[in-house]
């Protein structure tokens, strides 16, 4: 009897992990179908004169004990010298981050420290505190978009301070035009009292030990891995070892047609590198490429109301400028300009400046940086396709990124050495456009028994990593199991008191 066949679209977290999974659990053989010449998708890492950069800053953590043994048996993590001597390794790191407002640094999450309130003023601080006890005893409800999901949880003087700025910096529309369901899968535990209880732990113990660290929240974890040469090199050792085992990974290949027939997806077709067609039949289909190119390639098989529905769909993309320097240009007191900040990410509040984030690579890996005399910088934009910013070269948004962080104070431009641009279409799913209709085409794909939606923009959901695998690996545990109800997929990384209350 042949062998199965699973098309995999996408060479992303979650079509590696898939590949991986089926390789590893089954005698189904996978295909993979890859637009680009890399793996990992988003979570690739760029090279760049011996530099290593890191698209958006990838932490490798998660609650899943699944997700975290799947990555050690692929990189383990460092426990001794011995280990620092092989590449295909982890690294134990550090986290901090901070919000750059006022020309000030402030702890990220904001933590209740006379320092944060010496920064933010007497009148300021106490507009906080009155906004929140406001908030906390007159709680808007229904809660229907972004601005009132951050007015609940932090009161609005405090989202006005320093969410507002940088959350329309990514999306690129108020917040009050974004889906609240955004905040319950992003911010999802994190609140004033969150954030007060962990301050308050972290100084009765300042190291915890666990790398797991089960008990707080994500966004206030304070360790987490990292592969030695960047979230890339994890994708790049999935996919040696899904073609050792026997899989098939196709780049170049451009996707362009897929064949429905009875109810089941029977074959994607498409053009590869040399621009010759191929088809592909197979048992089962895995899609991480945006539903809107999916829909497209249905064609007319696509019902009316999923294909306006798709179209209707938007995204946001990412812009990283890498800038390589002599050194930092430090404001904060007691700083030398010699010293380098241990800082993992900065997000940029100021709202005088299009640079919505600054990610420092030495702090994340030293492996990142040719040359460890000198600061490798990222410099984060978010816009979509049609904006002028997506248009200019590369010498203009090298140009516009120096500029801007001199002009706030983070660089001399004397300092820099060279730069580069990467950029990344579609790197956001957003929460407004047609998203209120998203169930119509969740419905609509469900219905096949053998199509596997997974990922982030395969499912259109704002996934981290671990949780974009967790839909990969469930996929296969249905597939293996004989499920066809999909629900378990799309139950992943979701915020289930706000579900059942927006659902009553």
């Amino acid at each position: 009897m042949p062998k199965k066949t699973a098309v995999i679209i996408g060479a992303g977290p979650a079509g590696l992990t898939a590949a991986y999974e089926l390789l590893s659990r089954s005698d189904i053989h996978p295909i993979i179908l890859e637009r680009s010449s890399y793996m990992g998708g988003i979570s690739r890492t760029i090279q760049y004169k011996g530099n290593r950069m890191d698209l958006g800053g990838h932490r490798f953590f998660s609650k899943s004990d699944r997700v975290m043994n799947w990555w050690f048996s692929h990189l383990p993590l460092e426990q001794n010298d011995d280990a620092k001597h092989t590449d295909l390794r982890m690294l134990r790191r550090s986290r901090k981050s901070r919000i750059y407002f006022l020309r000030k640094f402030f702890e990220y999450p904001i933590q209740p420290a006379l320092d944060t309130f010496r920064k933010l003023g007497f009148a300021r601080t106490l507009r906080i505190g009155l906004s929140y006890m406001r908030s906390s005893l007159f709680p808007i409800t229904p809660i229907v978009n972004l601005e009132e999901f951050f007015i609940n949880r932090f009161g609005r003087e405090l989202y006005l301070t320093f969410f507002k700025t940088y959350t329309e910096k990514v999306w690129g529309v108020a917040c009050e035009k974004i889906s609240a369901e955004w905040g319950a899968q992003r911010i999802k535990g994190l609140s004033v009292l969150s954030a007060i209880r962990h301050f308050l732990k972290h100084s009765a113990n300042k190291h915890e030990a666990d790398i797991a660290q089960k008990n707080t929240e994500t966004s206030l974890i304070e360790q987490f891995l990292y592969p030695k040469f960047g979230p890339g090199q994890m994708w790049e050792e999935v996919a040696r070892k899904v073609l050792a085992k026997g899989g098939e990974i196709i780049t170049g290949f451009e996707v362009t047609g897929v064949e429905a027939r009875d109810g089941r997806i029977v074959a994607v077709s498409g053009t590869d590198a040399r621009q010759n067609v191929q088809r592909f039949p197979g048992d089962y289909f895995f899609s991480t490429t945006s539903i809107v190119e999916l829909v497209r390639a249905l064609g007319s098989v696509a019902p009316t109301n999923v294909r306006e529905i798709a179209e209707g769909l938007l995204y946001r993309s990412f812009i990283a400028v890498g800038v390589l320097l002599k050194k930092l240009k430090l404001t904060e007191p007691g700083d030398r300009s010699s010293e380098l900040m241990s800082d993992n990410w900065i997000y940029i509040q100021e709202s005088d400046v299009l640079v919505g984030r600054l990610q420092i690579f030495n702090n994340w890996s030293p492996y990142l940086v040719a040359d460890p005399s000198t600061v490798w910088l990222g410099a984060e934009y978010f816009c979509s396709e049609s904006d002028d910013l997506w248009n200019k070269s590369d010498a203009e948004m090298s140009q516009l990124a120096i500029h801007e962080l001199a002009k706030i104070d983070v660089i001399e431009k004397g300092d820099v050495l060279d730069s580069t641009v990467a950029r990344m279409p579609k790197t956001y799913p957003a929460y407004f456009g047609s998203y209120n209709r998203f169930d119509e085409v969740r419905t609509y794909f469900d219905r096949f028994d053998n199509l596997f939606l997974i990922g982030r923009n395969g499912m259109h959901k704002y996934n981290n990593a671990d949780h974009s695998m967790l839909t990969a690996m469930i996929a296969v545990d249905n597939i293996l199991a004989g499920v066809t109800d999909k629900s378990n997929l799309w139950s992943v990384n979701t915020e289930e008191h706000y579900h059942e209350s927006k659902s009553s």
